[in-house]
């Protein structure tokens, strides 16, 4: 049994997940399974995959695609380590990822059933990249980037981002017992399983960049709505405790939902979702201001 399964969910991906693959090899943790899960793809995803002459990196294939919950929880169920960590496939990591994962997981001790990273992104342009240092300068949250229940609601209010589909580390028999990946969540589904883990037990936060994540895209607004609308109702209980202390989660995804739609110069249907309540504070009318900005962009490109 290794000591990590390295589940990574493609399609599509010949061109990348060679990269994600090589990363996952490189690992100075060398007690390593990677079970590359083929989502449907049609180009040569499987002629990549099945070249490494690795014992280590197994090829599993769906016949059809059936998008990336259904993959991660196929990689899950193939998974044969103490320990499962997820990779997407045009993401990498750097080599001691895995390491000071397992070094600090050894360190907390009991109640502590995983841990994720810090990330740097590539691909983005001048415009998003001065928008990332601007995000974290002006809005970097105080709130625990580490824990249990703390970290839930801090997740929950969108108060921590941690990109868990390239970052997370945890105990497989954990992962199993949550039941995997809603297969009807296309977006926030990571996000959703990180949520199930945390009442199992605590995760822990490396505080390094050691997931690389390469910028693709974003998904369409249209399809944040569905999927941010069922995130909230699978955790209607957490998000009811929160409004009831006051934490306006409702608003704050809101509050996200017009950003997508900012972003897109889709201006009418970011009205629609837009509390103007929420542009008493500052910081939103400053990201309400930059995201209005790239929306002018995206209508100048004609992205619409």
């Amino acid at each position: 049994m290794p000591e990590v399964s390295v589940v990574v969910p493609a399609y599509q991906r010949g061109d990348m997940v060679g990269r994600a693959i090589d990363s996952a090899l490189a690992q100075t943790v060398e007690d390593v399974e990677v079970v590359v899960v083929d989502d449907g793809s049609t180009d040569d995803t499987e002629t990549v995959v099945t070249a490494y002459e690795d014992d280590r990196v197994r090829y599993v294939a769906h016949e059809r695609n059936r998008g990336v919950s259904a993959a991660r929880n196929t990689g899950l169920a193939a998974a044969t380590g103490e320990y499962v960590a997820f990779l997407d496939s045009d993401d990498e990591w750097l080599p001691r990822k895995l390491d000071r994962q397992l070094t600090t997981l050894a360190e907390r001790g009991e109640g502590w059933v995983g841990a994720y990273c810090g990330i740097a992104t590539g691909g983005l342009s001048p415009l998003d990249r001065l928008a990332a240092v601007v995000s974290e300068r002006l809005f970097r949250s105080a709130a625990p980037r580490e824990g249990g229940r703390e970290l839930a609601e801090a997740l929950l209010s969108m108060q921590v981002f941690m990109g868990p589909g390239s970052t997370l580390l945890v105990e497989r028999d954990v992962l199993e017992a949550t039941g995997g990946f809603d297969e009807g969540l296309s977006l926030f589904e990571d996000w959703d399983l990180v949520l199930r883990v945390l009442e199992a037990g605590k995760l822990a936060y490396v505080d390094e960049p050691l997931a690389v994540t390469h910028f693709t895209g974003n998904a369409p607004a249209k399809a944040c709505v569905v999927n941010d609308r069922r995130f909230l109702e699978r955790n209607a209980d957490l998000v009811a405790d929160l409004e009831a202390r006051g934490v306006r989660v409702e608003r704050i995804h809101r509050m996200g939902l017009v950003g997508h739609f900012l972003a897109e110069g889709r201006f009418g249907e970011a009205a629609d979702y837009l509390d103007a309540a929420a542009l008493a504070e500052p910081k939103n009318l400053a990201r309400v201001a930059f995201w209005s900005v790239l929306g002018v962009r995206a209508l100048a490109r004609g992205d619409r």
